[in-house]
């Protein structure tokens, strides 16, 4: 007759225990799996977050075409006037990278890229392309002869206004109205306005300096879609 081996109390209690820390143990990992934070998910731009951007890429835009205006028909000032606007490109390229926008981005070279397409698709490819290529005349004749237009009388109708990024007391500068030129811009969204006159030239009707700019802004905006800009004097 064959005998069973069993075992003694303190066998079972010793091989008990160290079943239940193995349970534990697989318990606890489980636990810490389950309550790991998940990973970050991509961050996506808010409408908000695309306005700026968008601001941004159009200030950035109308300083590079005041440098290539000034590099095609440059005078006695042209250097020290190129060395400013780059200058400022860096500091948007900066606000850029801060507000998660692409940097370098300009809303010109968007559009102009656009239209080029469009044009070659209608077989005029090349004269959109070289319509684009030309900057603005310093003192052209666009947005409605603005230059000549009459005291008080609304100018540049349906123009966004946006920042040059120039530093110093509120000021504006434009291609359309020579230095002296007082303007009155409205933000038409919070119904601010500030009073500046033109201190110098720029690649697009008006573009207020951060101080004027920070007068008629809406917070967290580089843009301003829907403007009134108006000849005082």
């Amino acid at each position: 007759m064959s005998r069973r081996r069993t075992l003694g109390t303190k066998k079972k209690i010793a091989l008990l225990a160290g079943a239940a820390a193995v349970a534990g143990t697989g318990a606890f990992a489980l636990a810490a799996t389950s309550n790991a934070a998940p990973p970050p998910a991509p961050r996506t731009l808010s409408a908000g977050d695309s306005t700026v951007c968008q601001g941004l890429a159009t200030a950035l835009g109308n300083n590079q075409t005041f440098i290539d205006g000034q590099r095609a028909n440059p005078d006695a000032q042209s250097a020290a006037r190129i060395a400013n606007r780059e200058a400022v490109i860096e500091e948007i390229k900066r606000k850029q990278a801060a507000s998660g926008c692409p940097v370098g981005e300009s809303a010109q070279d968007s559009q102009a890229g656009r239209q080029a397409q469009n044009g070659q698709q209608a077989g005029g490819g090349d004269q959109a392309a070289g319509q684009q290529s030309a900057p603005p005349a310093q003192g052209g004749t666009g947005a409605g002869n603005a230059g000549g237009a009459a005291a008080g009388q609304q100018v540049c109708t349906g123009s966004t206004v946006t920042l040059s990024g120039e530093g110093g007391a509120p000021a504006a500068s434009s291609n359309q109205f020579p230095a002296g030129t007082t303007l009155k811009v409205t933000n038409l969204d919070n119904d601010k306005s500030t009073t500046v006159k033109v201190t110098s030239v720029s690649g697009s009707c008006v573009l207020l300096n951060d101080a004027a700019f920070e007068q008629v802004r809406e917070p967290g905006k580089f843009l301003i879609r829907h403007a009134r800009i108006e000849k005082v004097g």
